[in-house]
């Protein structure tokens, strides 16, 4: 049932494009029925799965016998948890994007080709598959940046497809390496992931591969110094092409990091662990600071991304199961998040006012024209924040846990990244809703009042917060899912030496 997920997402965008041009409200509705139904067969495969712990077989096929190539998708419980994140943020991504009307088939033929890369990178258990599927999803996101954007949104997509290209070339050199040695000790060519993670390759070998490697998925992951794509990428995104960069597209650099980087060459993240946790708290830190001092609104989210992956980049740091569990929900919660606070940013707020200066905004007095708005956007970040109840503190809390234990000097430092979170988004919750600068009493949206939050914008931000709720309640629900995983023989050879 999982493989469905790609399927129906490629699906859909041939029947799209086989749509008349001018019937927007055609393609909103075939976009939206392939978006649920991918999301309910991740559900529906989801629930079948029986043993998370164990990587369950779903296909298999020879694909290039030459190289041991396969088509081959498999599960465990950490693919479970992404693609449940990536059905959530499919069709969340759809309802704040109803308004679309420039392009419609194409802009929504687009975006589910996106989803059904993200789809079909978090199944792969081929080496070359997941890199095929994780390049395809390149091509859609610079032309839904590129076309249907704002802010330099040539500038943006360019950005963000070149980093994605250096750092897929970095993954590349590292991924022929490791074929050739691999073929080597394995007497016969193999790209199957499973295989590889238990190839011996010699200690010399990994510490020069691994950071190729572990870079090269990094990058899209909004690792520092190599963020910058990330902001600038975000802000000149569409409502639903923010959303998904920083609910999935992020995850896909984050998981490459693990399921490839760290599996395949354990021996090469011990002697870089401590470059991975320092620049990991460095991207806390920088993202929170540069977040609070933003005039733009966008920009706030988009530097508060940078600094929330830090935390998922720092889980994956300590080597221990508390850690890389708290690192998986982390890569959950903040999709959740993070999507729910652009879209409330840029569709409920942007797409009203046409500005996204906290000078602007603070005039209009936002919260009293949206009162959904500014009650979302407070519940979406104290969510972010951490709050107990919220996925958001269950995921921090067990990375910072995992971390204590490994380094507690940087676990200090990222605290510090989270008492500026709460300073940023207090400001932002200020600044952009609740100011009390008096009000204009001309201007635009006095001659022209804003339209009413619509129905699929409710229903999109009552799904993500929802998820996000359920979560925090019951972390077993998604837990239950990774702790085996992660204490898997999969794993055992990553973890050996970790604590906790």
């Amino acid at each position: 049932m999982l493989a469905w997920t790609i399927y129906i997402s490629f699906i859909g965008v041939l029947v799209l494009m086989l749509l008349p041009r001018d019937n927007a409200r055609a393609a909103r509705i075939v976009a939206l029925l392939t978006a649920v139904l991918g999301c309910a067969a991740a559900f529906v495969g989801a629930i079948q799965q029986t043993d998370p712990g164990k990587v369950t077989e779903i296909t298999r096929i020879s694909w290039i016998p030459t190289i041991g190539a396969q088509y081959y998708l498999a599960a465990d419980g950490i693919s479970l948890v992404l693609v449940i994140l990536t059905g959530l943020a499919a069709v969340t991504g759809i309802l704040f994007s109803w308004n679309v009307e420039k392009r419609t088939k194409e802009f929504f033929a687009f975006y589910l080709a996106l989803i059904g890369g993200v789809y079909g990178v978090f199944l792969s258990f081929d080496l070359l598959l997941l890199f095929v599927f994780y390049e395809l999803t390149i091509i859609p996101k610079y032309f839904l940046i590129a076309r249907w954007g704002s802010t330099r949104k040539e500038y943006g997509a360019m950005k963000l497809a070149l980093y994605s290209f250096i750092g897929s070339h970095l993954v590349l050199i590292g991924m022929i390496a490791a074929w050739v040695v691999a073929k080597g000790q394995l007497g016969h060519a193999s790209l199957n992931l499973i295989e590889l993670s238990q190839v011996a390759f010699p200690v010399t070998f990994q510490f020069w591969v691994f950071p190729l490697v572990f870079l090269g998925f990094a990058i899209l992951a909004g690792m520092w110094p190599f963020h910058t794509w990330a902001p600038t990428g975000h802000v000149a995104a569409p409502t639903a092409g923010s959303m998904l960069l920083a609910g999935v597209v992020m995850k896909l650099g984050a998981y490459g990091c693990l399921r490839v980087a760290m599996l395949m060459f354990p021996e090469g993240v011990r002697e870089w662990q401590w470059a991975i946790a320092a620049l990991a708290v460095g991207g806390i830190v920088y993202g929170a600071g540069v977040a609070l001092v933003q005039k733009d609104f966008k920009f706030v989210i988009g530097y508060s991304s940078v600094s929330h992956m830090g935390f998922v980049l720092l889980g994956l740091a300590t080597l221990n199961s508390i850690g890389l569990d708290g690192a998986v929900l982390q890569m959950f919660s903040h999709g959740i998040i993070a999507g729910l606070l652009f879209g409330v940013v840029g569709r409920m707020v942007y797409d009203r006012t046409h500005t996204r200066d906290f000078n602007d905004l603070e005039k209009m007095h936002v919260g009293k024209l949206l009162p959904f708005a500014g009650i979302t956007f407070v519940i979406a970040g104290v969510a972010s924040m951490g709050l107990p109840g919220f996925s958001g503190f269950v995921a921090e809390l067990q990375v910072l846990m995992g971390a204590w234990a490994v380094f507690p000097k940087l676990t200090i430092l990222a605290g510090v990244g989270i008492v500026v979170g709460v300073a940023y988004t207090l400001r932002a919750v200020q600044k952009g809703f609740y100011s009390d600068v008096p009000a204009e009493t001309s201007g635009h949206l006095q001659d022209h009042p804003m339209e009413p939050i619509s129905i699929p914008e409710k229903v999109g931000a009552v799904i993500l917060i929802a998820a996000s709720l359920a979560i925090g309640l019951f972390p077993s629900l998604l837990m239950n899912w990774i702790e085996p995983c992660v204490k898997s023989q999969l794993f055992e050879r990553l973890l050996k030496g970790g604590s906790l």
